[in-house]
């Protein structure tokens, strides 16, 4: 009998993956100033021994002004750029897992609390808040501090901050870039016209509403020598706004460019959106892209179940699975994945031996 197709290797780009399993990017909130700090070398090193075969680190902002919360991730500076170079050189003492990077800007969802603070915008004019840009005056919620729009001028440094912080990428030794074209963020704004209101060349058409977004990706893609790949929303399960057919148009363009891979997620976008949120919701839009494009796609989203994700490697829906929350709560899911399906995953020899009598060869050193 034919083994898990989820424990197959796989190719994305120059980049060849032991198995179908990654580790989406998942904020912490935990930086100081930008900077990771000893929580980011605890958690990106309790996900290194997963068994996954990528590892993407948190979206992390390419300018200040860009983080979601002032405890975001960033790689805008130096300063930002040593203390992730610090974590991952300790990661690396112990494990080889690749990783990826999601470079973001939070656009008009900046400026915000933790979460567990409530995550509520912080007014520019309070502590801990700023002035959050976008592609038009339209606030998030009615009641928040409403975005600058992006002129000109501001497009092209936040286009060539996108570029700088993939230099610093390609100088930490990060495998793959993934860019952040997803849940209400700032190339999402762009994307969907519930949040693009602009009368230029980046506004009103899909083409016009495309472009910057795809800007943003030529000035990466141009920059970095590793695979590339974007995140998207699928849906913003809102009436008028973006959809699977637009995302299909853009995965198109994507692809024409260069791009390496694209992770499907949804919504994020406004607070009107209506999700059906289940078990693998987000797979449909996830195979309407991979009918239509060739290379390798993601799927994202409520993927717990071990059969479920081989299901949607094993059927083609997508080439690759996704797994976040699920693996904060249980870090050896790809482990015990592998032991229901009959895989092997890589592990440190310092956890050989806790490998159940019953579960004979899932590890390898």
């Amino acid at each position: 009998m034919p083994g898990p197709v989820l424990f197959t290797p796989y190719r994305v780009g120059s980049l060849e993956l032991a198995n179908r399993i990654v580790i989406a990017p998942m904020c912490q909130y935990s930086a100081e100033g930008g900077c990771m700090t000893d929580w980011h070398l605890i958690h990106l090193g309790q996900l290194a021994l997963s068994g996954a075969a990528l590892l993407t680190i948190e979206a992390s902002a390419v300018t200040p002004e860009g983080r979601i919360t002032y405890g975001d991730v960033g790689l805008y500076d130096d300063a930002s750029e040593a203390a992730m170079a610090r974590v991952l050189e300790g990661v690396r003492r112990w494990s080889d897992i690749p990783f990826a990077i999601q470079l973001a800007h939070a656009g008009r969802k900046a400026s915000c609390a933790k979460p567990w603070d409530g995550g509520k915008q912080i007014p520019p004019d309070a502590t801990n808040g700023w002035q959050t840009e976008a592609p038009s005056t339209l606030a998030f919620e009615g009641h928040e501090n409403p975005p600058s729009a992006l002129d000109a001028g501001g497009l092209v440094r936040i286009r060539e901050a996108f570029a700088s912080a993939a230099v610093r990428a390609k100088r930490l030794g990060i495998d793959a870039i993934q860019l952040h074209g997803a849940h209400g963020y700032l190339l999402h704004e762009f994307l969907s016209p519930l949040s693009n209101q602009r009368d230029d060349v980046y506004g009103g058409s899909l083409e016009n509403r495309m472009r910057f977004p795809l800007e943003v990706f030529d000035a990466v893609r141009a920059t970095f020598d590793g695979p590339v790949t974007m995140r998207v929303s699928g849906s913003d399960w809102a009436e008028g706004g973006w959809d699977s057919a637009q995302t299909v148009a853009f995965a198109k363009a994507l692809e024409a460019r260069g791009c390496d891979a694209i992770h499907v997620s949804s919504g994020g976008l406004t607070p009107t959106q209506q999700i059906p949120v289940g078990p693998s919701y987000q797979v449909p839009l996830a195979r309407d892209v991979k009918q239509a494009v060739t290379m390798p796609v993601v799927a994202v989203g409520m993927i717990t179940d071990f059969e479920q994700a081989e299901a949607i490697v094993g059927t083609g829906d997508a080439d690759l699975v996704a797994i976040a929350r699920a693996a904060l709560y249980d870090p050896r899911w790809p482990w015990h994945a592998a032991a229901a399906l009959g895989g092997t995953v890589k592990a440190p020899p310092q956890y050989l031996r806790s490998q159940p009598r019953r579960y004979k060869d899932l590890l390898s050193g």
